[in-house]
């Protein structure tokens, strides 16, 4: 960059003396302007004239380097000197604001890459040594130190510290760790030493998903985008062939016409044609807006999503982990009558929990913590003390187990209607799960969930937007349309199985007008096929499954989705940005255009209307990246 500046400035002091002795009258001969001229013009314009040439050899003919190469060179043997060294100093000055631009768009997103560990502390028999994050292995042991980055995803086994999310969430609140927390790489551990007994591999764990994101996000482009490179590459030879014309034609038919007066317009339409200002700012405008989303926490994986998501028409939500916190608590446990009767009913409730629990025992899903949580609070409970055997996941159901030699069922009402079972249903708002023991009904665990913070704000600002607000998930009824009325959602769906959802989704796509698209929220594995159904899916990125999140769109950092809202605001503000770009531009250039054809319009005219739109253009586009 400081190359360039003292390139350019030198090549601005030369012209401008060059221009000071044109008018002073200072040059004897002609042949001394154009060499005082043509000094400035080599060194502002070589880099220019050697890309054209060698775009030329290349077989790619009509671009910007062409473009001003012909006229400048053009302008040199019409005499208009000037100009010549005008054009070629306006257009560099045009591409210095450019790269200045990019880099700015680029820093907001490449503050994501000082996420990137360098080292990671292993602790070994030997000691703690510092190695390559890509070094430590799944269950290894690392060692973080205040003010050093989390190098893998991992769960606390020692110690307690504060840590900085704010370049996963844009959240800039520390958290609290200790002991049994899950902590990801990305973070800045900020007080305390900690020991993390790591969770998965660096090519798997967070921060490398995020960067992976970040690189490759401006590989999808919008549809916007798509079609200004379409529509470059269709104007700009139409544009060279139409100057050539000017130049041409109107000598030949119109009498005492002078071919250098319409060589000259001829040159000037070329300095316009020059689509720089929409092909440098609408791919700039769409990058500001990537960045601006990563600023608050949202990864989208492409500028064609976040176009898309400012055409949102239906917002489908999953229950669990998106729009409630996914932290259940048993609430209440009612054994059947006939289940160890004779027992006294505390005894009875402890030994319904035990088997239940024992059955959820190779689950990660928040019910199934909540059971096993809720037996270790309440008698001790542990899986080594329970003899498990045959333990099968029946998905969309729940679990089947051998216990202690005896046959449990776990699961939904599902689960009981499709082995025969008669069974009991709470009136109570909330997930049930059912348990059988050797083809009897046993009785019912009832677990609660909590609406998120921020869930209510999310389906008001939705609806304020006239988006229809839809709720799918696998839990009950009751459990269901509590959630929903509370939220105030349009349409829930409950009882749902994974493929029921997909159904669920494909009946909505029927739905929506032809532009308007749905939009998909989930955390859970089961939701991935959903995801990848929806025009736009969205994950939750802090407690999601990666299945998730690899099937996503769109990832929202810290759960909370009331960053829909956020992200909405984001990408109608980007459009209008590029909107506005694209007409600012093309309504600028034809009117020029117009201008030289008639020969109202000057070199210095045409140079405003190429480099002074491009760095007004770009000037605007840089607004993407404000985020309040």
């Amino acid at each position: 960059m400081r190359k360039r500046l003292i390139r350019l400035g030198a090549g601005a002091v030369l012209f401008a003396a060059a221009a000071a002795a044109t008018y002073m009258r200072a040059f004897e001969s002609q042949i001394l302007e154009a060499a005082a001229f043509l000094i400035p013009y080599i060194i502002v314009g070589y880099k220019v004239i050697f890309k054209a040439v060698r775009n030329i050899l290349n077989g790619k003919i009509f671009d910007e380097n062409f473009l001003m190469a012909v006229a400048s060179m053009g302008a040199f043997v019409v005499g208009d000197y000037p100009e010549a060294v005008a054009v070629m100093l306006f257009y560099q000055v045009g591409e210095l604001f450019e790269d200045y631009a990019v880099g700015k768009s680029r820093k907001s997103i490449a503050q994501l890459m000082n996420i990137r560990p360098d080292y990671a502390n292993l602790k070994t028999e030997k000691g703690v040594e510092k190695v390559s994050p890509e070094q430590v292995k799944v269950g290894d042991i690392i060692v973080i130190r205040p003010g050093e980055k989390v190098p893998l995803d991992g769960i606390v086994v020692s110690g307690h510290s504060t840590v900085d999310t704010a370049a996963l969430t844009g959240e800039s609140l520390p958290r609290d760790v200790s002991e049994g927390n899950e902590i990801l790489s990305g973070c800045i551990n900020l007080s305390g030493l900690i020991e993390v007994r790591t969770e998965k591999e660096f090519g798997q764990s967070t921060v490398s998903r995020i960067l992976e994101l970040v690189e490759n996000a401006t590989s999808q482009k919008a549809k916007t985008e798509n079609f200004i490179t379409r529509f470059a590459a269709v104007y700009t030879p139409a544009v060279v062939g139409a100057a050539v014309i000017l130049a041409v034609i109107p000598p030949l038919v119109i009498e005492d016409a002078a071919f250098s007066d319409w060589a000259y317009r001829a040159l000037n339409f070329l300095v316009v044609s020059c689509p720089c200002a929409l092909v440098i700012s609408v791919p700039l405008g769409f990058f500001g807006g990537l960045g601006a989303a990563s600023k608050i926490g949202v990864l989208v994986k492409g500028s064609n999503y976040l176009e898309a998501a400012a055409h949102a028409e239906y917002v489908v939500m999953d229950k669990t982990g998106t729009l409630t916190k996914g932290v259940f608590e048993v609430e209440k446990v009612q054994p059947a009558d006939a289940f160890k009767a004779g027992e006294d009913a505390e005894t009875r409730k402890k030994e319904l929990l035990r088997l239940a629990a024992a059955a959820e025992s190779n689950s990660s899903h928040p019910i199934s913590l909540s059971l096993r949580k809720a037996a270790e609070e309440s008698f001790g409970f542990r899986t080594e003390d329970v003899q498990i055997k045959e333990l099968t996941e029946l998905a969309g159901h729940g679990v089947s187990a051998v216990i202690d030699g005896h046959k449990v069922l776990a699961g939904n009402h599902k689960l009981m209607d499709k082995e025969g079972l008669a069974f009991e249903s709470p009136d109570e708002a909330g997930t049930v799960v059912y348990i059988a023991v050797d083809g009897v009904y046993a009785g019912y665990i009832l677990i609660a969930d909590q609406i998120k913070d921020d869930a209510i704000e999310a389906v008001s600002g939705l609806k304020g937007r006239g988006i229809i607000t839809v709720m799918l998930t696998g839990d009950s009824r009751a459990a269901a349309e509590s959630v929903g009325k509370k939220l105030g959602l349009d349409r829930v769906y409950s009882q749902l199985l994974p493929e029921d959802k997909v159904n669920r989704v494909c009946e909505l796509l029927e739905e929506k007008s032809e532009k308007g698209k749905l939009m998909f929220v989930g955390d859970g594995i089961n939701d991935a096929p959903v995801l990848a159904r929806a025009d736009v899916g969205v994950a939750m990125g802090g407690l999601g499954s990666d299945a998730a999140i690899e099937a996503a769109d769109i990832v929202i950092m810290d759960d909370r989705p009331s960053k829909l809202l956020d992200l909405m605001k984001i990408s109608k503000k980007t459009l209008a940005i590029v909107k506005q770009n694209i007409v600012f531009a093309l309504g600028i250039k034809l009117l020029v255009l117009v201008l030289s054809a008639v020969g109202l319009a000057s070199m210095w005219a045409a140079v405003f209307a190429d480099v002074g739109v491009s760095i007004i253009a770009i000037i605007n586009s840089m607004r993407a990246l404000k985020v309040k």
